[in-house]
């Protein structure tokens, strides 16, 4: 049991027994406005015997595991501590009361007579003490139990975001790496600019790995790293126009997201045109959201693959990031274009 665990023990153990002497004072008051001289030392005997031997139920308790939680068949256990208890607080009370004469001689009551007197007074105070620790632990249990649960869920999610970040580079590179050898005999001066490109977002994005989000200034800026080294590749056949509202670029989102959508596009849009086309990015504000919009030259034809890397990764880590704060959907648009969007949360930043 920690420190902290103990301190609270032994504060409700000698807050609760001394609350009892005050309520018996109390009530001494309400019946009897003068109490006789033997009441406060008979009180003090019972707070004290009380304070050790429920002291020495609990140790009993932890000592046979009687904690909760504990197996059924173990109920006869804590009913012969409780009863255990309960005789031997009753008879320590009954001989010290006894050997130090706390007792009215006009009305002597026999050693056997006051013992039974006690055992019915003071078994509903064990039990009593007995139900408030168990409803104690009951509680506790219940709380660590959350707490487990959602640890376990934040494992979980943090286990699962690893392995969708994990596929994102290997998926990536083996895109660039394509790319890169389709210029390196056609032009090698190309090809070293896009090997230089590669390493910067390669660079980029093995910082973004350890983070759940990063800004929308750094995803852009990996994001700018992929189209320049991509319009290697294409030439004159890919056009990209950015519209960034400069208020977004502080706005957290995944890590490596928006280069996935980007490069999505790029793979089934402009990738399956025989003149290319355009990728337009925006980021706005919208409806209390943080909007990001990826617009690109295709068309998607029939039902909408979910089961692709670029769609199931983005919903999946928004799933689990954001919950359903965020939503993310695919569609055409008219003049052969298709849009991709995401809405996140706002989030407020301090200055």
């Amino acid at each position: 049991m920690s420190l902290k665990t103990t301190r609270i023990y032994w504060w409700c153990q000698v807050g609760g027994w001394f609350s009892y002497g005050l309520t018996m004072i109390f009530f001494a008051y309400i019946f009897d406005s003068k109490p006789n001289p033997i009441f406060y030392p008979r009180l003090g005997i019972t707070i004290v015997t009380g304070i050790l031997f429920t002291h020495l139920l609990r140790t009993l308790l932890v000592q046979f595991r009687l904690r909760p939680p504990f197996p059924i068949q173990k109920w006869w256990m804590l009913l012969l501590l409780f009863s255990g208890i309960v005789v031997f607080y009753s008879l320590t009370n009954s001989a010290l009361v006894e050997w130090v004469r706390l007792y009215d001689p006009t009305r002597k009551f026999s050693v056997r007579t006051r013992f039974f007197s006690n055992l019915i007074f003071d078994s509903p105070m064990i039990f009593i003490w007995v139900s408030i620790y168990y409803v104690w632990h009951y509680v506790e249990l219940g709380r660590m139990n959350e707490i487990q649960k959602v640890r376990l869920e934040s494992l979980v999610k943090e286990l699962e975001l690893k392995t969708i970040k994990s596929h994102i580079n290997p998926h990536f590179i083996f895109n660039a790496l394509n790319s890169i050898r389709a210029l390196v005999d056609e032009n090698p001066e190309r090809a070293r600019t896009a090997i230089t490109e590669l390493s910067n977002i390669l660079r980029s994005s093995m910082q973004a790995e350890k983070l759940e989000t990063v800004t929308l200034e750094k995803e852009l800026s990996i994001v700018k790293d992929y189209l320049a080294l991509e319009t290697i590749r294409f030439e004159s056949r890919l056009q990209v126009a950015y519209h960034i509202d400069e208020d977004t670029l502080d706005q957290p989102v995944p890590p490596m997201m928006l280069q996935t959508l980007v490069e999505n596009a790029i793979k089934h849009g402009i990738g399956k045109q025989r003149d290319g086309g355009v990728v337009e990015i925006y980021s706005d504000f919208k409806n209390e959201h943080h909007e990001l919009i990826i617009r690109n030259t295709g068309s998607i034809d029939g039902d909408i693959d979910t089961s692709g890397f670029g769609i199931s990764s983005t919903k999946n880590r928004l799933a689990l990031l954001f919950g359903n704060k965020a939503q993310f959907s695919i569609h055409n648009l008219e003049h052969h274009m298709v849009e991709a969007v995401v809405c996140l949360p706002i989030t407020l930043n301090k200055k």
